[in-house]
């Protein structure tokens, strides 16, 4: 199938076309013709499938064929948890609808709203918004969702993850109930799909399994490391002239800037990401990576989904996420479009039980690399016996329903331990 096969106007053909689209991923060949008979949709797919195209193509297409009033009021609404992506929704939407006169802005917190209340003023079709910035401004009067025509909730299990279900939940009482919704999320635990529920008419379910094919194009390695080694071991993969860009993930800020630091010390151009950093020095940052000025970007997981980095080469987790399913948003930012990837993961002592647990989920013994001088696969391995042997033969990626029921205040296996602690899945 092509995107010409999905009947879709000819200034979004052009504006594919200058972007290089030719051929839909399944969830945009399955999404788009739902939307554009004016259906709610049911999304069930994980970052890096291609939904922002998804709904902001048929929605755009849509909101070209519709009347207007005049005086140009929001029309669309479409509601995200983190920044960044918001930022990424909003240019994936200047690059889809350069050919219509359209109008859209973005807004979030954490920068002066005065530039976003200017936008707001002058008239817009779309708004790409985060929760608190976008409630903050319709109190004091700048916001009216009373006639919107869509409403797109993206990410919805990341909006859970990071308490904005109670905000979201106020946004719902000031949008009108005929609209039509477009509903995305990666899982589907009980509390989001009570929300789903609440939200959407009739709705075409959508679900495509990206993670499996996410597994199969990144190569994954775990490197078994004391943690007082981790820097040595770091700048050694970075000797590798090959890895021209590597996304580096630590689970706190002060750990990032740690890292950036000893990077930069050694000559390897590296910055960090993370919430301490104001909006600007984050997008900065991040613009940096991607336009190849900066090698090493250093990350919390506030950069674990909606970052869309192209060619990405290597994604390495300096420490071991707590969250099993935080593995799988990080090494999804490597390996996108059914490109090459690859991941590895510096494994310590006290974070053997969070790699029991990643591997319990993604079903797949990831390979121990033990070519390095620092290697303690020997020492590590009998902390690891207690591994289920997985079910399936091929690494297969996929989230369980009840992934909020984790116990995210576990305690790892440390030295003062006699064996490792284990915590209900």
């Amino acid at each position: 199938m092509t995107f010409s096969e999905l009947g879709l106007i000819d200034p979004i053909m052009k504006a594919l076309s200058n972007e290089g689209y030719q051929t839909p991923t399944p969830i945009q060949a399955q999404a788009i013709p739902g939307i554009l008979q004016k259906k709610d949709i049911l999304g069930c797919a994980q970052t890096g499938t291609g939904k922002t195209a998804a709904f902001s193509i048929p929605m755009l297409q849509i909101l070209n064929e519709t009347k207007s009033d005049q005086k140009k009021h929001i029309r669309s609404l479409i509601l995200t948890p983190t920044r960044e992506l918001a930022i990424q929704i909003g240019e994936s939407i200047e690059a889809y609808g350069r050919f219509l006169p359209l109008k859209h802005t973005v807004i979030f917190g954490g920068v002066s709203q005065k530039s976003q209340v200017n936008a707001l003023q002058h008239g817009i079709d779309i708004l790409v918004a985060t929760p608190g910035r976008l409630l903050d401004l319709q109190q004091q009067g700048y916001i009216r969702l009373d006639r919107l025509d869509f409403f797109v909730l993206d990410e919805a299990d990341r909006m859970l993850d990071m308490g904005f279900i109670h905000d979201v939940k106020r946004i719902l009482k000031l949008i009108p109930e005929k609209r039509q919704t477009l509903f995305f999320s990666a899982t589907m635990p009980d509390e989001i799909q009570k929300l789903s529920s609440s939200m959407l008419k009739n709705p075409v379910k959508v679900e495509v399994t990206p993670v499996s094919s996410t597994a199969e194009t990144i190569v994954q390695e775990i490197f078994f490391v004391d943690k007082s080694d981790k820097k040595d071991l770091l700048l050694h993969v970075l000797k590798n002239k090959a890895i021209t860009s590597a996304l580096v993930f630590t689970r706190t800020k002060h750990g990032a800037n740690k890292v950036v630091k000893d990077l930069v010390k050694q000559g390897i151009s590296a910055e960090a990401i993370h919430g301490n950093k104001t909006q600007n020095a984050r997008q900065k940052a991040l613009s940096n990576f991607k336009a190849g000025k900066t090698r090493v970007l250093v990350a919390t997981d506030i950069a674990s989904r909606g970052i869309d980095i192209d060619q990405l080469s290597q994604v390495i987790n300096y420490e071991i996420p707590n969250v099993p399913e935080t593995y799988v948003h990080r090494i999804g930012r490597t390996g996108r479009a059914g490109s090459s990837g690859a991941a590895m993961s510096f494994c310590d002592a006290e974070e053997t039980a969070f790699l029991r647990d990643i591997q319990r989920l993604i079903k797949f013994d990831i390979s121990v690399n033990k070519n390095h001088e620092w290697n303690r696969s020997a020492e590590f391995s009998t902390l690891m016996l207690g591994m289920k042997k997985p079910a399936a033969k091929a690494p297969v990626i996929s989230r369980p329903a009840n992934s909020r029921n984790r116990d995210r205040n576990r305690k790892p296996f440390g030295r003062n331990n006699n064996r490792p602690k284990t915590v209900s899945a």
